[in-house]
């Protein structure tokens, strides 16, 4: 357990990072969802604009720390490659 004043604030504020990361992965992840049902479902048109609105909640993603951005570039690239083998 933390003993040092500032060993308790650093407690403090990891809890708090804690759920503000929890909050944007969980935000990301819907986001990646909406894509997913978009290109289950075969609309090339909503899996295109679904997919436009999840890429800078992707990249916002890595800015904060959240994702790696390898994990990103690869998800983005799957994605997209998926997206455009609908109009196929």
């Amino acid at each position: 357990m933390a003993n040092t004043p500032q060993s308790k604030k650093r407690a403090r504020q990891a809890e708090r990072r804690q759920d503000v990361n929890k909050a944007r992965r969980s935000r990301i992840r819907t986001f990646l969802r909406k894509v997913e049902e978009a290109i289950a479902s075969g609309d090339q048109a909503s899996a295109v604009s679904a997919l436009k609105v999840a890429q800078p909640e992707l990249a916002r993603g890595v800015t904060k720390g959240v994702l790696h951005k390898n994990t990103v570039a690869r998800k983005m690239s799957r994605l997209s490659s998926r997206v455009k083998a609908l109009s196929a």
